[in-house]
């Protein structure tokens, strides 16, 4: 699977699109799926914790996977187990996002919304644009980040997916070893989602934006060499 950087834009603009709006009668728009926890919840974090506990392990169950890859219609064409899952962990770190008060209308947002997904570190880009925050980013802070960082952040975004979708990349890891592949996908799913939910409830909840770390995706990786090393040592 051969893709450009404008593909993979294209792919996760249609991929966001899905995730604020919902799909017909597969998905809530994000405000009604958001305010629901909200109203259960007495407080923000606790509603923002249990919405991410439900997201993981929805992420990780093949039926549903499967059965929502059917069902999305995007611009460029992936595996139907890989648009599945990274709807769901959009839309994740999304509602995350509207929980905290962020505006998931705007350019900015949605553009958190992908560093968050890719876990590349934006920070030094922010601080570079002369945008100042302490110890915590606020929603007034990412109002004031202007175009130009929002086209470099997608920059680092789009070349970070592309290294993911080559040929080398982590998402063809199970494919090195086809016979357990599916004990890796489901291992690997489990692993990177529970990374991306951590760096998205800092950012987006606490307000912590070197959440975002590039060291995030070492750990993925090495997760799943030990998954088939697990496997191997298990078939033998």
């Amino acid at each position: 699977m051969e893709m450009n950087q404008n593909q993979i834009m294209e792919l996760l603009d249609a991929l966001y699109e899905k995730s604020i709006n919902g799909i017909p009668k597969l998905s809530q728009p994000i405000d009604v799926l958001a305010n629901d926890y909200l109203s259960k919840n007495n407080s923000t974090e606790k509603a923002a914790r249990q919405f991410v506990n439900y997201q993981v392990a929805k992420c990780t169950t093949s039926g549903f996977v499967t059965g929502l890859g059917g069902l999305i219609t995007l611009p460029v064409t992936i595996p139907a187990n890989v648009s599945s899952v990274m709807y769901v962990q959009m839309r994740m770190i999304a509602c995350l996002a509207y929980m905290g008060g962020y505006d998931t209308s705007s350019d900015q947002v949605q553009t958190l919304v992908y560093a968050c997904l890719a876990g590349i570190s934006i920070d030094q880009i922010i601080k570079q644009a002369g945008i100042k925050f302490g110890t915590k980013f606020t929603t007034a802070m990412v109002k004031k980040i202007p175009s130009t960082v929002l086209t470099k952040i997608n920059q680092k975004v789009g070349f970070r997916f592309l290294t993911k979708f080559g040929e080398k990349g982590i998402i063809n890891i199970a494919k090195l070893v086809p016979v357990v592949g599916g004990v890796i996908g489901g291992g690997f799913d489990l692993v990177e989602t529970k990374v991306i939910a951590n760096r998205a409830y800092k950012m987006f909840i606490k307000g912590d934006l070197s959440a975002l770390d590039d060291k995030d995706n070492e750990k993925i990786i090495d997760t799943a060499a030990d998954i088939i090393k697990s496997q191997d040592e298990s078939d033998n």
